[in-house]
């Protein structure tokens, strides 16, 4: 912007004249909110929780949604190898905290995760695993499950694999098979986490299964 003697402004011209589109381009600019990205400590957060890839092997790429089954969490990770790895899940707060299953002191967390398979393997099932202590398996008697109370009769599916089937005793295991994931292609996994008796942190493990050679 140039002044003239007086004090006043003067428009640019000639040259100087901005367009319509590159001013309406400026002020849009101001306005621009950043894409979701990790919080300082390395985790994600979303519905109430916290998401962390920090034991390594798999990487989160996004992360965003409430935990309900109308608003999923929805995670987006690629993994490097056809290892198990773990992903941590934690509580962060009451008030933006995971939602209550109803008349019970659980909560219930809506997941989505679409897994990139960049390990250069094709994937030929998929198993979860929960875990209240990383290594040890989840029981009975510490309330975490994958809905082992039925809140939810369709809560699991995949768009890569037919069928799943669910242990829960003596481990808290979901198994998703008749079905492929090609390298450098993806797969989406919708599941239900209960927990009667919540702690945190909790431990998803993942584990991609290769054909037996």
């Amino acid at each position: 912007m140039r002044y003239n003697e007086r004090g006043g402004t003067r428009w640019p011209k000639g040259r100087d004249m901005w367009s319509l589109s590159q001013i309406l381009a400026a002020v849009s600019a101001a306005f621009i909110i950043p894409a979701a990205g990790p919080a300082d400590d390395g985790q994600w957060p979303a519905g109430g929780y916290r998401f962390s890839d920090e034991m390594g092997g798999f990487r989160i790429v996004e992360a965003y949604g409430e935990g309900t089954r109308q608003d999923p969490v929805v995670l987006t990770q690629e993994f490097y190898s056809a290892s198990p790895v773990v992903l941590v899940i934690s509580g962060y707060g009451p008030d933006a905290g995971p939602r209550i299953i109803p008349g019970s002191l659980g909560t219930a967390l809506y997941l989505t995760l679409r897994t990139r398979n960049a390990s250069g393997l094709g994937w030929i099932e998929f198993q979860f695993e929960l875990q209240e202590e990383p290594g040890r398996p989840s029981t009975y008697g510490d309330g975490l499950s994958f809905d082992q109370r039925r809140i939810e009769p369709r809560g699991m599916h995949s768009d890569r694999f037919d069928l799943h089937d669910r242990n829960f005793e003596p481990h808290d295991r979901l198994l998703f098979r008749k079905g492929k994931v090609d390298p450098d292609k993806s797969a989406s996994f919708s599941i239900l986490i209960t927990d009667l008796t919540p702690v945190s942190p909790f431990y998803l493990v993942q584990d991609p299964r290769i054909p037996l050679s």
